[in-house]
């Protein structure tokens, strides 16, 4: 009998740069993204969460953000972004929310 490898590396602590860029782009506004990045940088050097270093960040940070775009969240329009309805769902808070809720149902069915 094969065993089922688990392929995919599930990241358990909060994921400040995406809460960060949820927290940018959830006003509605749009902004280019060196002033995104920006604004993303200095609230992580406020909540002192900033590692690696200036231009790992800035890389991190476009990552991040073309995921949201990937997964609908996020609107680009040439090099603007602008965050959509129901980008608060890719942050942390909502995401551990989500897994608690799915953990007390499968406790409840049992």
């Amino acid at each position: 009998m094969a065993t089922v490898r688990k392929t995919r590396f599930s990241r358990r602590v909060p994921d400040h740069v995406t809460d960060e860029l949820v927290n940018v782009l959830s006003d509605g506004k749009t902004y280019e993204f060196n002033i995104l990045f920006g604004l993303v940088y200095e609230n992580l050097k406020l909540k002192n969460a900033v590692s690696g270093g200036e231009e790992m960040l800035r890389l991190r940070s476009y990552e991040k953000l073309q995921n949201l775009v990937g997964r609908g969240l996020v609107e680009k329009k040439l090099k603007s972004y602008r965050g959509l309805k129901g980008i608060e769902m890719a942050s942390s808070a909502h995401t551990l929310a989500r897994a608690e809720a799915a953990a007390a149902a499968a406790a409840a069915a049992r």
